[in-house]
C-alpha cells in the first residue's frame, strides 16, 4: 500500500498542539528572563539605595551633589544624621506613636478577627451565614466615608486626636478583610481533628487554642504582617484623627518636609528609618508569610 499525504499517520496523534500562551509561559522560566527580572528589581532598589546613602551624608553634600558621587568619594559617609535624628524631638516621638499604633492595632485584629473567624467556621448559630455576608460587604465600603462621622463621634467621646482614637479607627476597618481572610482558611481544617476534641471533652475555647490557632498560624501570621505593615506606613488617618502629641513618623516626616525643605539630611534618616522596620518585620516572618498565601494551593 502506497503512503500518501492524504493518508499518511499523523505523527502528532495524542499530542495537543499547544498553545502560544503556554509556551510563553514555559519560557518565563528561562534564564534570560529571570536575569532581567534581576535586573529590573536592582533598578526598583535604586530609590531605596538613594535614600540611605543620602541618609549617611551631610546636608551640605546633599546639596551640592548627587548621592552617586558618594562612589567615588566615601568620605562623605557620616553617621552624624542619625544622631540628629534622636535629638529631634517630633521624629522620635513619632517613631514612639508610631510603634504604639501600630502593635495593639495588630494584635487587636488579629486576637478579634481569629476568634470571629472561628465563629464564622465552626460554630452554628442563627444568622450566622448572613452576618458573614455582611462582613463580606464591608470590605468594598472606602475609608473615606467613615472619615467624617468618625471625627464628630470621637470628639463627642474624648478620643479624636488620641492614639486610642488612631488604633480604633485601624481596627475598625481591618476586621472586615481580617475576619475574611481567617474565616476562608479556618474552614479548611478537617472537621475529624475538631470532632474529635470535642469527644474529648474539649470546649469551644479549648478547641480554638489548642486546634484552631495552631493550624491557622501561617494565615494569621500572614494577617499580622499585612495589618503591621499598613498601618505602620498609614499617613491619612494619622493626619486627620491625630494632633501634634500623637502624629506617628510619617506625618512627623511630612511636616519635617513641609517647614524644613533643607533638612534632607534628618528627613532621609528619618524615612530610612520609617522604611526598615517593616523590611525587618518582613523578613523575620517571611516563611509564615510564604505559607500562608499558598495555603491550599498543594493538597
Amino acid at each position: 500500500m502506497t503512503v500518501t499525504a492524504e493518508n499518511a499517520p499523523d505523527r502528532a496523534a495524542g499530542a495537543p498542539r499547544r498553545s502560544l500562551a503556554a509556551r510563553i509561559v514555559d519560557r518565563l522560566g528561562g534564564g534570560a528572563v529571570q536575569a532581567v527580572l534581576v535586573l529590573i528589581a536592582l533598578v526598583w532598589l535604586v530609590p531605596t539605595i538613594g535614600l540611605f546613602i543620602a541618609s549617611l551624608r551631610s546636608s551640605a553634600d546633599n546639596g551640592a551633589r548627587g548621592w552617586w558621587t558618594v562612589f567615588t568619594k566615601p568620605a562623605q559617609l557620616t553617621l552624624d544624621n542619625y544622631g540628629d535624628l534622636l535629638d529631634n524631638d517630633a521624629l522620635t516621638r513619632g517613631f514612639m506613636n508610631t510603634v504604639l499604633i501600630t502593635v495593639p492595632t495588630t494584635v487587636l485584629v488579629v486576637v478579634v478577627a481569629s476568634l470571629a473567624a472561628y465563629a464564622f467556621a465552626w460554630m452554628e448559630f442563627p444568622g450566622r451565614d448572613w452576618l458573614f455576608l455582611g462582613v463580606v460587604a464591608m470590605l468594598v465600603v472606602p475609608v473615606q466615608v467613615g472619615l467624617i462621622p468618625l471625627i464628630e463621634l470621637f470628639g463627642e467621646v474624648g478620643l479624636f486626636g488620641t492614639i486610642p482614637g488612631i488604633v480604633l479607627f485601624h481596627t475598625a476597618f481591618g476586621l472586615p478583610f481580617a475576619v475574611f481572610l481567617l474565616r476562608n482558611y479556618f474552614a479548611g481544617i478537617p472537621r475529624d481533628l475538631l470532632e474529635a476534641a470535642r469527644m474529648d471533652g474539649g470546649t469551644e475555647w479549648t478547641i480554638f487554642r489548642r486546634v484552631i490557632f495552631p493550624l491557622g498560624g501561617p494565615a494569621i501570621a500572614s494577617l499580622a504582617i499585612f495589618e503591621f505593615l499598613w498601618v505602620w506606613n498609614d499617613l491619612l488617618i494619622a493626619l486627620i484623627f491625630g494632633d501634634e502629641d500623637s502624629y506617628p513618623l510619617t506625618v512627623a516626616i511630612q511636616q519635617q518636609t513641609r517647614q524644613f525643605g533643607s533638612n534632607i539630611d534628618v528627613i532621609s534618616s528619618g524615612a530610612f528609618l520609617s522604611l526598615i522596620v517593616p523590611l525587618v518585620v518582613f523578613f523575620a516572618f517571611q516563611r509564615y508569610f510564604v505559607k500562608g498565601v499558598t495555603a491550599g494551593s498543594v493538597k
